[in-house]
């Protein structure tokens, strides 16, 4: 394998895509947003076959162009998925990358007074437009939603706010169960923001991007922190509210609250009527995942059994949270079947 390139059978069409729903965003973030369509091998040649459709997002802090990173000795997913389908190993599909960062590192995929409108933008923008097109099958038992850490996030939650749209997803490691995967690290948040930041979240995001990103360690937890917040309690005017004293770390339960309303684990009960019509659901984590993950992804694997969703796959596997891709195929594969229509 050659350590720069591998040619691909199918191909990506890169597009520019210019959102009205995010302009004027709280942030001044970019409205025009990169959008990759890939179209798998045979879609030049067989020009009146329709394709199902998953959509690939991203973790956070995660940005377009970085699902072209490779580690070493690894092809990166853009290509896995490439190989995938050119060696016929699972329908073909069409693939969209969609990108829905912010300068807080992510948007969670919710409509948010403190961010913007990213769900609105990837369910009633994105979905729309690429269907208009692309030869896709547009029934929501056609379409399919995955991603990582955060972005599994997005893919769990995404489907049981618009059930209309969505019938199957793929979470790898995603945020769940935020009493193991958020609430054990407020304590190190507030201690990063009081040594360097005088317990200031102004002073903090003031000095961060005065140099290079997470050339101080401490960094990561308070940015996390901070990006949650503004997309799970932020009040209608765009204050964002955290859950805890910035100077002890003791829960606000009134905010805590409003995060929980957001947790796959407690939706999901909600949703259920919607979710026992999916298609396909696939969760997975490794088991020494460094943010607890796969807790989150127990709990929300029995939280769909004990309700009565099918069509559902789960594993943990022995790995971590980092240095996954090499999963991601198995949950193409396992949504395109499914979402195929029957021969």
């Amino acid at each position: 394998m050659l350590p720069w390139s591998v040619s691909l059978s199918g191909r990506f069409d890169e597009h520019v895509f210019e959102s009205e729903v995010l302009k004027n965003n709280p942030l001044h973030d970019p409205f025009q947003r990169p959008l990759w369509v890939y179209l798998p091998p045979g879609y030049d040649t067989e020009t009146e076959r329709r394709y199902p459709t998953i959509y690939m997002i991203q973790g956070l802090t995660g940005q377009l162009d970085m699902w072209r990173n490779r580690s070493a000795f690894r092809k990166n997913f853009p290509e896995l998925a490439d190989e995938l389908f050119a060696r016929n190993e699972a329908p073909p599909c069409i693939l969209v990358w969609v990108d829905c960062w912010t300068s807080y590192g992510g948007s969670q995929f919710v409509d948010s007074p403190a961010t913007g409108r990213y769900h609105t933008y990837l369910c009633d923008e994105v979905v729309p437009w690429v269907d208009a097109h692309y030869r896709t099958l547009a029934q929501r038992e056609h379409r399919g939603i995955a991603g990582k850490s955060s972005g599994g996030y997005g893919a769990m939650i995404t489907p049981m706010l618009r059930p209309d749209l969505w019938g199957g997803l793929a979470t790898h490691a995603g945020d769940a169960l935020f009493e193991t995967c958020y609430l054990p690290d407020f304590r190190q948040s507030v201690r990063a923001l009081r040594d360097y930041y005088n317990s200031s979240y102004e002073q903090f995001w003031r000095e961060f991007p005065t140099r290079p990103a997470f050339a101080r360690g401490d960094d990561a937890g308070p940015m996390n922190d901070y990006c949650m917040a503004a997309c799970y309690s932020a009040d209608p005017d765009g204050t964002v509210r955290l859950p805890y004293d910035l100077k002890t770390g003791e829960l606000i339960p009134e905010v805590w609250a409003r995060w929980l309303q957001w947790d796959p684990v407690r939706m999901a009960p909600q949703h259920v009527e919607s979710l026992r019509t999916m298609t396909a659901i696939y969760i997975d984590a490794g088991r020494r995942d460094q943010y607890f993950l796969d807790l989150g992804a127990q709990a929300f694997y029995d939280v769909l059994k004990e309700n009565g969703v099918q069509n559902v796959f789960f594993e943990l596997f022995d790995g971590t949270h980092s240095a996954i891709e090499y999963r991601y195929p198995l949950s193409l594969k396992y949504l395109a079947e499914r979402l195929s229509p029957a021969l």
